[in-house]
């Protein structure tokens, strides 16, 4: 693709010049008139085709937002786009924002615009990103961008770590009885079928209780292997299911509608789209363009349908919160939220009230939860080495109560 040199007429009448990487100038003119933006002139400055992008890999969500926050405080101070990339480089501890930055710089310097060269990184500057750093360009308030950006980074981190916090206790529990039960039933079980063997108790005489852990002990020891591999192919299996538009969808709706998790899930998503949409129109981005980042963040393809299918309404006139409310995903108070935010012209303001109680709303269901699941684990672990224990003594009170009487297995049969 060619880079243009180009000047605008910004929201205030005044001028702006930039560069930007397009496929054509027509393409360049389309891209600012979706904004709102009339391009006065436009300047061919490099034809072809401009180098790969190489992979780097994902940076951590932290390490992002204080790159963010030192960059905006970098470009406030009024150092250059290039310096403040190659500075940001050879502090970073992070060997692989190291390298990103350093080709990011490159292509600045070379004439990209700074959103085009971060896009050639996706799995790093997501549309989210993207969309805030090409409104900072455009409006000319690159710094202000990188500290809603910063912020944002910041609250999606400590909604994270929230969520991460409070499975972490329960799923360690969890993992530790699976380990128990497996270990009763490879070292344990077998002891006392040996005992059972010796004591010349037959198969006939055992519960259904005990000749059912026997079996499946003898399974586990024989026929390890198949369980192994069944266990691969079953990760496997679901990671390529949901890898298709179909499976994804699948699970994404299971993740809605599943009990206790279901509306947790559909909290984190509230909070999700109400924060990236608040933060991407307080920055300047058009709603339209607005509403397709979000889309592309909010973590469930359902309600990233919803979304898109607003978004097509609203560009045939309608207002936002009647295709939402049409879509029976959003609650009613969001819905009423934005058509009063909507109505007043304050629609950022009311979705970041909506992102922070809906983030609140997700710190108190996780603790609820949380209280909730100790006592549920505890109950279903003592339950399953219960029945264990009663399998595996049941036949041996059955011989002391036979031996007891006189009797031996070997008499009666």
């Amino acid at each position: 693709m060619a880079v243009y040199s180009y000047t605008f007429k910004d929201p205030s009448g005044g001028l702006q010049k930039g560069t930007a990487e397009a496929e054509s100038e027509e393409k360049l003119r389309a891209r600012f008139s979706e904004q709102g933006l009339e391009i006065v002139e436009v300047t061919l400055i490099k034809k072809g085709n401009i180098k790969k992008a190489r992979s780097f890999g994902k940076v951590k969500l932290t390490r992002l937002s204080l790159f963010c926050r030192q960059f905006s405080t970098m470009v406030d101070a009024g150092v250059s786009l290039v310096r403040c990339l190659d500075v940001l480089s050879r502090q970073t501890e992070d060997p692989k924002l190291k390298k990103i930055l350093i080709d990011v710089g490159e292509r600045v310097e070379g004439g990209e615009s700074l959103s085009r060269a971060m896009q050639r990184h996706p799995r790093t500057f997501n549309s989210l990103f993207i969309g805030l750093i090409r409104a900072g360009e455009v409006g000319g308030v690159l710094e202000e961008a990188l500290q809603r950006l910063s912020q944002f980074l910041e609250a999606d981190v400590a909604l994270r770590r929230k969520v991460k916090a409070a499975l972490t206790y329960p799923i360690i529990v969890i993992l530790a009885a699976v380990g128990i039960l497996v270990l009763l039933m490879v070292v344990v079980v077998p002891q006392f079928a040996a005992i059972f063997k010796d004591l010349g108790l037959p198969d006939s005489e055992f519960p259904a209780a005990t000749k059912f852990l026997i079996d499946l002990s003898n399974n586990m020891i024989r026929n390890w292997h198949i369980f192994l591999i069944v266990g691969i192919a079953l990760f496997f299996g679901y990671k390529l299911f949901v890898g298709t538009r179909f499976g994804r969808r699948t699970v994404d709706r299971i993740k809605l509608k599943v009990p206790v998790f279901g509306p947790l899930h559909l909290k984190v998503c509230m909070a999700r789209f109400s924060r990236t949409m608040g933060t991407l129109l307080t920055s300047g981005v058009p709603i339209l363009q607005a509403m397709e980042t979000v889309a592309g963040t909010v973590g469930n393809s359902i309600m990233s349908d919803a979304v898109l299918d607003a978004r097509a309404r609203i560009r045939e006139g309608d207002r936002i919160g009647d295709p939402l409310e049409a879509s029976r995903l959003f609650p009613p108070m969001v819905v009423h939220m934005i058509g009063v935010g909507e109505e007043s012209g304050s629609l950022d303001f009311m979705l970041q009230k909506i992102a922070d109680f809906y983030e609140a709303e997700v710190e108190a269901t996780l603790q609820s939860l949380t209280a909730a699941l100790e006592p549920i684990i505890i109950v279903f672990l003592g339950g399953m080495v219960g029945f264990i224990v009663y399998a595996m003594f049941a036949p041996l009170l059955k011989v002391i109560t036979s031996l007891s009487s006189g009797d031996s297995f070997e008499n009666n049969n």
